[in-house]
């Protein structure tokens, strides 16, 4: 198991790098074929403004 430097990856070893890419390639496939429909930008903004202010 390779070490990586911290200056070159956020990673200790190529096999931490690795499986990160692997889960992370599976997420982004698991988002594109997800048929769901989208939620708009405008509510999700109004969601969070509504959270904030109830934290304010």
């Amino acid at each position: 198991m390779a070490k990586l430097d911290p200056i070159v990856s956020e990673f200790a070893s190529t096999q931490d790098a690795e499986a990160y890419d692997a889960w992370f390639r599976a997420e982004v496939e698991a988002s594109l074929s997800d048929l769901s429909p989208g939620i708009p930008h405008d509510q999700v903004m109004a969601e969070l403004h509504a959270i904030i202010a109830a934290k304010a």
